[in-house]
């Protein structure tokens, strides 16, 4: 009796399994580590922290500690980080479409195909950045050491 309960419960539990799989593989993963956007949500300083893939969209965090940070595919599409610290962090692929990044140090920044359409880039420090593929489509430069004009 135990034997064929086991091959109801075994038979259902793939059904479901086939039946979610498309639903599961459809969605998008999500690596970012929920404590540390919490954690600069709330106090602006993150060095270090896990924030890959997270939506950030329209973040206020001025001034903020991100240095060595991985915000690799991260949206921070529309976000305010002016005077922000993301000295060594990793941007790779990062949406910064409308970005304001006033004052801020990207030196030695993993920037490799990240998205500034539309950004403001004034007096940001981008020595040691790795610069390729990215994107400047209607962005304002200024002091940047960035040249405008579509992909780099």
């Amino acid at each position: 009796m135990t034997r064929k309960f086991g091959k109801k419960i075994n038979r259902k539990f793939l059904a479901v399994s086939i039946a979610l799989a498309p639903l599961l593989a459809a969605m998008p993963a999500q690596a970012e580590n929920p404590e540390h956007v919490a954690q600069l949500l709330s106090t602006g300083a993150c060095a270090g922290c896990d924030l890959s893939g997270a939506n950030l969209r329209g973040a206020h965090v001025l001034g903020a500690d991100l240095r060595y940070a991985n915000l690799r595919n991260t949206d921070l599409s529309e976000a305010m980080l002016e005077g922000s610290d993301l000295t060594g962090a990793n941007l790779e692929g990062a949406n910064l479409e409308g970005v304001t990044l006033t004052d801020a140090m990207l030196t030695a920044t993993n920037l490799r195909g990240a998205n500034f359409t539309n950004a403001k880039l004034y007096h940001a420090n981008v020595k040691g950045a790795l610069l390729q593929g990215i994107v400047l489509t209607n962005a304002e430069i200024f002091g940047s050491g960035l040249n405008i004009g579509g992909e780099y």
